[in-house]
Order: structure tokens, then C-alpha cells, then sequence
């Protein structure tokens, strides 16, 4: 695919507002109390908006983790589902914060999304969130849905819990999805990555010192180099083909970088595409970029091939 060259206007406004609004805040933001309840309650507000016309959401539960599944307007299982591991730092976000990336994601793959609300940190630290991802998979699988009719998606943190999901399947020699999408994928859990990125390039979205909040809240005093954790450095053997996409903006960028590098020193199909211009997770703004809606566009093409 053909990248941009540059930045849409709309993308460099949002840029800007970022880097003078949100990034300030988050450089001082903290993954506890009132900051983080606060955090999850505005993240969670954006599931207020309408449904488009014609498009379905209803509650599932898989175990014991809950969630929505979202259909838009011609979408059917028959295609497939996608299984949607929301980002947000292991410590906010929902069904709900991501109701609005999952209606364009099923609108233009014309599949069902579902979108499971994994236990969050700091109330159920490390392991919960990758059990829990785990665990939806499996039960989808047992339930009668083809591992070849699934494709697994993660947003930032999100992103981490794919690759745990594939590498977990991997290691126990379970059937993998037919494919993998990572949007601005945070994957080296110790933060050293980004906040080396972060000092050559300030990131308008995401602080450094955010990414160690959260790897405190869901690892606790955990090495972040443990086996099922360190997914840049898991045996990628038998992956399902990737996309990953990411803004050059982002202090994250070499995190995606090395996975990249990882999945085809393992001869795994993998794209990286570096969006310039485009912030955090862009996609999920797909309402205010053209980028984000075009990347989506992609991501449809990319999972029916």
C-alpha cells in the first residue's frame, strides 16, 4: 500500500492539540485514585455516541469475562468475526471507549466485533488481562467458530495481549487466527524503547513517564523480561500474517519496529506501515482523519487476502 506523504490538515490539527493539551496532562497523569478514575470514566464516555443506522450491539459473555459484540450494517459471522483487544495501558478503556473503532472495523471487514472487557490493573495486575484474553479466544474456538475465521486486533496495550495471545497458542500448540492487526502496538512492557524514542522525538500523545505508570499498576515488581511478557523476544513459529500500523509521531514506533524485524527473522508475513503525521492509535480517531478511516480501508483488504 501507498502511505500518505504527508499529513492531512485535519491530522496536523489533531496533532497539535494533543501536543498542547493532552500531552502536558499526561506527563503528569498517575495510574491511581481520582486520576485514573477519572481517566476511565472520560474514555468510557465516548460509548455514549448513537449507533450508525442498521448496526447491532448486544452483551456476550465468554466464561467469565464479559463484553459486546458490535455488528454494522451488512456484516455476518459467515465472513468471520474479529476478536478487538482494547488498548489503554492495561489500566482503562472498555467495550465501551472502543465502541467506535469497532463500528468502522466491522462496517468496512463486514465482520462482527467483538470486544471483551479484560480485567484491568491495578485492581487485577498481571496475569489477569492475558488470561482473560486467553480464555475469550479458547471458549470462541469451542464454541464453534474457526480459529481460520477469526482475526485478532489490539490497540496499544492491546497490542501486547495479541502478541501474548499468539505466542500463548504458539507455545501450547493451539490453532492460531487467520490473521493478526496491531495498531500502534506498546510491546516492550519495560518502557525503554519508548522513552529513548520520546527524547529524539517528543510524542504529542503518550508520555514516557505514563508507560511506566502503567507497567507499575499491571506488573507490579515483575520482570518485564519473562518469558509469556517479553513478546518482541517469544519464538514467533507458526504466526498467523500481521499488520501492524503506526503513527511517526509516536515514542512507540520502535516497539512496532522491532516486532516487525521479529516476525520476518521467523519468515512470518509481516507489514509495518509508519502513517506520517499521525498520532497514537490514530484509527480510533477515523471520525476526524481521513488517515484513520483510510488505514481501516486497509485493514479490511489486508484480512481478506
Amino acid at each position: 500500500m501507498e502511505l500518505p506523504v504527508t499529513a492531512s490538515a485535519q491530522s496536523r490539527q489533531l496533532e497539535r492539540f494533543f501536543a498542547t493539551r493532552v500531552r502536558p496532562a499526561a506527563d503528569r497523569w498517575a495510574a491511581r485514585g481520582f486520576q485514573l478514575q477519572a481517566l476511565r470514566r472520560f474514555a468510557d464516555s465516548a460509548g455514549l455516541q448513537h449507533l450508525p443506522t442498521g448496526t447491532k450491539a448486544w452483551v456476550a459473555r465468554y466464561g467469565s469475562v464479559r463484553g459486546v459484540w458490535i455488528q454494522a450494517k451488512g456484516a455476518s459471522v459467515a465472513n468471520g468475526i474479529v476478536l478487538h483487544l482494547h488498548g489503554g495501558g492495561f489500566v482503562f478503556g472498555s467495550s465501551r471507549s472502543h465502541r467506535g473503532l469497532a463500528v468502522i472495523m466491522s462496517r468496512r471487514t463486514k465482520r462482527p466485533v467483538f470486544v471483551p472487557d479484560y480485567r484491568k490493573a491495578p485492581e487485577h495486575p498481571y496475569p489477569a488481562a492475558a488470561d482473560d484474553c486467553l480464555a475469550v479466544y479458547r471458549t470462541l474456538v469451542d464454541r464453534g467458530i474457526p480459529a481460520n475465521k477469526i482475526v485478532v486486533s489490539g490497540d496499544s496495550a492491546g497490542g501486547h495481549l495479541t502478541a501474548c495471545l499468539l505466542a500463548d497458542l504458539s507455545r501450547t500448540g493451539q490453532a492460531m487466527p487467520s490473521h493478526a492487526v496491531l495498531f500502534s502496538p506498546w510491546l516492550d512492557l519495560s518502557g525503554e524503547l519508548a522513552a529513548a524514542r520520546d527524547k529524539t522525538r517528543r510524542d504529542p500523545f503518550v508520555a514516557a513517564s505514563a508507560i511506566l505508570a502503567c507497567r507499575k499498576a499491571y506488573l507490579g515488581d515483575r520482570d518485564p523480561a519473562e518469558e509469556r511478557l517479553a513478546v518482541l523476544a517469544a519464538d514467533k513459529s507458526g504466526w498467523p500474517p500481521v499488520l501492524i500500523q503506526v503513527g511517526d509521531t509516536e515514542c512507540l514506533i520502535d516497539d512496532a519496529r522491532q516486532l516487525a524485524v521479529s516476525l520476518r527473522n521467523a519468515e512470518i508475513p509481516c507489514e509495518l506501515q509508519e502513517w506520517p503525521g499521525q498520532i497514537h492509535a490514530f484509527p480510533a480517531f477515523s471520525n476526524l482523519v481521513p488517515e484513520g478511516r483510510q488505514a481501516v480501508r486497509y485493514v479490511a483488504d489486508f484480512v481478506s487476502s
